[in-house]
């Protein structure tokens, strides 16, 4: 199939004079952005794989900032995450067109987000881990329990711990973060949780009803099911909103949960 040729003025124009100033893109963001487009859109491809240090290294930037606007720019839909691996991150790279269109079609489809309140918190895109509050409200939702083991715990000795690690793009959202003991928190490191619950289960710390129970949490946490306590009067309707963000990490936990190899 033959790709229409794009006008990488026009292309620039619709980035800078509306997208960036509508979802208020960083410099870094912008950069990372227009990086990828010229490595697929602008070349005639849809899609790239890439890894973070490889864009990182290009650009002349630290992995962190780079991580961070390849997060932003996937929940803002800019970027549609195809699939991840130990070989990196394949990505549809959208233009600027592209992107306006599919959130009006998103905002025309529903009510929710034209009624609901400008000023009320969207708990999708809250850093659990900018404030003590915060991350309390992480350990008060697991009910002072390890989410891997389930043994109790004393409060000096609970971690958190990112679900999908960071180091694969996992945020630090209250469907990414749980409260664990130090040792499931050391022996868990970077290895995928649907795989160290099964490691646990081999190793006698969990009988085979709990392996199925913690598979299942791990699933209703992905599926924004496990929701903490941090906003008063808060309704259903910011569990619709924030659906990149869902779909993102969902992507992640359910190339887990395909194996239930026990």
């Amino acid at each position: 199939m033959k790709h229409k040729k794009i006008d990488a003025v026009e292309v620039c124009k619709e980035l800078e004079d509306v997208l960036a100033l509508r979802l208020k893109l960083t410099v870094i963001e912008r950069t990372v952005y227009y990086h990828l487009l010229r490595h697929t859109r602008l070349e005639g491809k849809l899609r790239q794989r890439f890894t973070i240090a490889g864009v990182a290294l290009k650009l002349g930037i630290s992995r962190g900032p780079v991580r961070n606007a390849i997060r932003r720019l996937a929940d803002h839909g800019v970027l549609r995450l195809v699939d991840r691996s130990y070989s990196g991150h394949l990505v549809e790279v959208r233009l600027p067109a592209e992107v306006r269109a599919a959130r009006r079609k998103k905002l025309g489809t529903g009510s929710a987000s034209q009624t609901k309140p400008l000023n009320e918190p969207n708990l999708e895109e809250v850093d659990f881990l900018r404030s003590t509050e915060l991350r309390q409200a992480i350990h008060a939702r697991e009910g002072g329990r390890c989410f891997y083991c389930r043994r109790r715990i004393p409060g000096r000795s609970r971690c958190l711990d990112h679900v999908v690690p960071q180091a694969r793009c996992g945020q630090n959202s209250y469907r990414n973060l749980v409260s664990c003991c130090v040792e499931c928190n050391w022996k868990k490191k970077d290895h995928a949780s649907g795989d160290f619950l099964r490691e646990l289960y081999r190793e006698g710390s969990l009988s085979r009803k709990e392996l199925v129970g913690r598979l299942r949490a791990l699933h209703a946490l992905a599926a924004g099911k496990l929701r903490p306590q941090v906003f008063h009067g808060e309704d259903a309707g910011s569990e619709r909103s924030g659906g990149n963000a869902r779909k993102f990490f969902l992507s992640a936990v359910n190339c887990e949960l395909s194996t239930v190899d026990y």
